[in-house]
């Protein structure tokens, strides 16, 4: 979600391996062809099929998925409307779907990061937005704000 010119399509592409199908979905149709030259051509063995939607409005064009990334993108929503939109993402998981995040551990930001929330507050925002087995699964430095996380946690199994 938010997937821009393909950072971490790139590396989800390269996780998951030949055979994979990643929908990217951006509300930026040039940065999405971007995405796909890079995917097709560094991972000709993944399905690789784009929408054009802003994730924080209508996802009525996202079909159930058995998981989803939020990379680098969930900071550019307001933090009143995190959870929300999360809830909203959340609905497109099917049963027991993975909801993935990889966020800056800070709860302030700048310019470029505007609404960062640490990896100690994403417990609480998964709760919030309906999610389950919320927890932290990785992390590396980084030299804007400190570091950067990855978490997970799950759509509620039926």
């Amino acid at each position: 979600m938010g997937a821009g010119h393909g950072a971490f399509t790139l590396a989800l592409a390269d996780l998951l391996g030949p055979g994979a199908s990643i929908i990217a979905v951006d509300r930026d149709r040039g940065a999405l062809a971007s995405n796909a030259r890079a995917v097709a051509a560094a991972f000709p063995g993944t399905q690789l099929t784009t929408l054009v939607a802003d994730f924080r409005g209508d996802l009525s064009v996202v079909p159930a998925l058995d998981g989803l990334v939020a990379a680098n993108s969930l900071h550019f929503v307001a933090r009143s409307e995190q959870v929300g939109v999360i809830r909203a993402l959340a609905a497109r998981l099917k049963p027991g779907g993975t909801f993935l995040v990889v966020e800056y551990d800070s709860d302030s930001g700048n310019h470029w990061v505007p609404n960062p929330f640490a990896a100690r507050a994403w417990p609480d925002v998964a709760s919030a937005a309906g999610l389950v087995d919320a927890r932290e699964i990785g992390r590396v430095p980084s030299r804007f704000l400190g570091a950067i996380y990855s978490a997970s946690a799950h759509g509620p199994r039926e």
